[in-house]
């Protein structure tokens, strides 16, 4: 049942599109509470890479679900949804209006409609298929998907490697598909939403955007934050956070195995990919109001929506 209690509102879109900005004007003029919807937020000692809000950012509103975990540690999407839920009722219950902003889709997607059981991870399946992807490659394994979940291979990319894996390591351990087990759907977020995505009309400009917000990065230090991390020990590249955009192609430049031009050109390129994977996810996305990043009228066109 949808709770029928104040609004929530969510601003989706691809990276470095403007989200942040947008959701911190809307907390200027409302009294509002953000709740990050970023895989890569939760982690502490990742910020430069991350764009993690500034100190004077978050001083705008409360923001929730940033610096929440370890690097070492696992989050998953189940536990984002029940802390979404949660936060949610605890903002409105301030008299305050939760903003979801953030760019994990797959976390907004299995908050609006639904999440699945899905079988716990297991590290030492995990672990095997990353080593056959090492000696097969992931093509090999994306034909291997296709044969045992061709639903789910035809909308993973071979070039996605976390969720190929996870994808696999599903079947592998439970001995169904993914897809057998997200039609088992048990939970929905109880709260109606009112969804945005932001992006500029222009796929150059964004490019531009990425390029120029990745070398803005590397000037910040993003190598000395990667190799604050790498230096530690207990983290390796197969690991959620060290495979976030940019902190990955840093790691392998720290081992040697990228130039520092490779590094960068390979960091802005994966960050394009993701980018254009998140602009195709929210294309056929139901219910969703498109908002120009350039435009002067955004705030008014969310707050049109928005009566607390």
């Amino acid at each position: 049942m949808m709770k029928q209690t104040g609004p929530v509102v969510s601003i989706m879109g691809p990276t470095a599109s403007g989200k942040t900005g947008l959701a911190l004007e809307l907390a200027r003029h409302l009294p509002a509470e953000i709740i990050s919807v970023d895989s890569a937020l939760v982690y502490k000692q990742m910020n430069i890479g991350t764009a993690k809000p500034t100190a004077e950012e978050m001083a705008v509103a409360p923001h929730w679900l940033v610096d929440i975990i370890d690097p070492s540690e696992a989050y998953s999407v189940a536990d984002f949804v029940a802390d979404a839920t949660r936060l949610i009722g605890e903002i409105q219950a301030r008299g305050n209006l939760p903003i979801l902003v953030g760019g994990t889709i797959m976390y907004f997607n299995a908050l609006i409609n639904g999440i699945s059981p899905l079988p716990k991870s297991n590290p030492e399946i995990r672990d095997a298929i990353l080593q056959e992807a090492e000696k097969r490659g992931w093509q090999a394994l994306h034909d291997e998907l296709a044969q045992v979940d061709p639903v789910s291979a035809k909308r993973i990319h071979p070039n996605d490697p976390q969720r190929l894996t996870r994808a696999l390591e599903v079947f592998r351990s439970s001995g169904k598909s993914l897809t057998h087990w997200q039609e088992k759907e048990t939970y929905r977020c109880p709260y109606k939403i009112d969804q945005f995505a932001i992006a500029p009309d222009d796929r150059s400009v964004l490019h531009e955007r990425i390029a120029e917000r990745f070398d803005l990065m590397l000037e910040q230090g993003l190598v000395e934050e990667v190799q604050a991390l790498y230096q530690r020990g207990d983290l390796h590249e197969e690991m959620p956070s060290i495979r976030a955009v940019g902190y990955r192609q840093v790691w392998q430049y720290l081992k040697g195995e990228l130039s520092y031009a490779d590094m960068r050109d390979r960091g802005i390129i994966a960050t394009r990919q993701l980018a254009k994977r998140q602009l195709t996810w929210l294309r056929g996305w139901p219910e969703l109001t498109w908002l120009d990043t350039f435009a002067k009228d955004n705030l008014t066109k969310i707050t049109a929506k928005v009566t607390l």
